[in-house]
């Protein structure tokens, strides 16, 4: 369930079991199907969203959220950014989606590169079967992803991405889930209206740097807590929120943590 800012809860995210359509009443009333009463929910949330209460760092991470709780057949979702330099995972719900993109940069090409370079919608309905890109495909089907959607973003001049989301199974996505996106997608062009270009570069640029420091966080959980990389992924997040402070820091004072009780090489 989403919740609003004072907490009241909004809406349940779609089983992706659900029935896909509601038919009209026979008083001749029309109503929304199951896809659009999501979306527009979805929207709901995103006008929520305090751009000066929070960082753009944040946002990214909340749409990504949004976009895998929403859009049905959605099973993990990253957020790719483009610059000027190299091609990055700004945001991501889990290890696997990380993985996929970053397979991606490493091949110079995929979904959501061609997504990001040409402002539109690339759906793979089965990586098993796809020939644009046959070598990161069969990575993707291999690691668990059987369909992917990515939708294109432009933000500015400088800097274009895409919303990312794969899907368990082969043909995962419904027609509606790219309509869906695009509304989930909203939310970063609404990020870049209130942070001006400037800002914006020094949000991308921390966004990197800070990615660094929550993946030594997580390790240090993993090695902890005995658990697996998406388990202390959740963690952090949660340990975030209920201390109402940004995750970055409390990545950082994890890190910070262990490095004072580690004593210097040699000794």
């Amino acid at each position: 369930m989403i919740f609003d800012g004072s907490g009241i809860p909004l809406f349940t995210p779609r089983r992706h079991d659900e029935a896909p359509a509601m038919s009209a009443a026979e008083d001749g009333r029309t109503f929304m199907t199951p896809h659009h009463q999501h979306a527009q929910a979805a929207l709901a949330v995103l006008a929520t969203i305090k751009h000066s209460d929070t960082d753009l760092e944040q946002i990214l991470q909340q749409v990504a959220t949004l976009a895998q709780q929403t859009i049905p057949g959605a099973g993990e979702v990253s957020i790719t950014l483009v610059p000027e330099r190299s091609p990055y995972t700004a945001a991501f719900t889990g290890d696997l989606a990380l993985q996929l993109d970053e397979w991606q940069y490493r091949l110079h090409g995929g979904p959501c590169l061609q997504a990001a370079a040409d402002a539109d919608v690339v759906v793979i309905p089965d990586t098993t079967a796809e020939k644009r890109w046959p070598q990161w495909a069969a990575r993707a089907a291999s690691a668990g992803a059987g369909s992917v959607l990515s939708v294109g973003l432009t933000i500015d001049d400088s800097v274009s991405g895409a919303l990312n989301t794969y899907g368990r199974r082969p043909h995962a996505f419904p027609d509606a889930a790219a309509d869906i996106a695009r509304y989930v997608a909203v939310a970063l062009a609404n990020a870049h209206l209130y942070y001006r270009a400037t800002e914006l570069a020094e949000g991308l640029s921390t966004a990197m740097t800070t990615r660094a420091v929550i993946e030594q966080a997580k390790g240090i959980v993993m090695a902890e807590r005995h658990c697996s990389p998406d388990e202390a992924f959740a963690l952090l997040p949660k340990i975030s929120q209920v201390s109402n402070r940004k995750l970055r820091d409390v990545a950082a004072d994890i890190v910070a943590r262990v490095q004072r009780h580690t004593p210097p090489t040699g000794r």
